[in-house]
């Protein structure tokens, strides 16, 4: 890994959904040029099954993935801090680059809502990863 490889940071509250599907569009799009990592100021014990289910008709597994506590050292790690919704909760640092973006949470919402969100993340993804590399 080069100094030079961007490292983003997917924050949501449970860290099982939007952040998660962020994060496996950002890791696969990505092909390795970008660190990637995803965290929750309230994480849930795992992800949210329709989630992972949309992620797999995109042919990205998180199947695996494991929700994780938002840390200050994850967020100084990174070079940009992507929120979804989870407000103050978030540490901030001078000096990275903060987006927050607005997504439904997918908690409890069938696949044809999900699909619709997971759909907008990859656009973000791609728009963003345009933008770092």
């Amino acid at each position: 890994m080069t100094q030079s490889q961007p490292t983003v940071l997917f924050v949501c509250v449970h860290n099982a959904g939007r952040s998660q599907m962020a994060a496996g569009f950002m890791q696969y799009l990505g092909a390795g040029r970008v660190t990637v990592l995803s965290a929750g100021s309230v994480p849930k014990d795992s992800i949210n099954p329709v989630a992972i289910e949309a992620m797999a008709e995109e042919g990205i597994d998180i199947a695996n993935n494991q929700p994780k506590v938002l840390t200050p050292e994850a967020v100084q790690a990174s070079d940009v801090v992507i929120t979804m919704g989870c407000g103050d909760a978030c540490p901030f640092y001078p000096g990275k680059r903060y987006e927050d973006w607005v997504l439904e949470d997918p908690a409890g919402q069938g696949i044809d809502s999900v699909r619709v969100i997971r759909d907008e993340i990859k656009g973000r993804v791609t728009q963003l990863l345009s933008e770092i590399l």
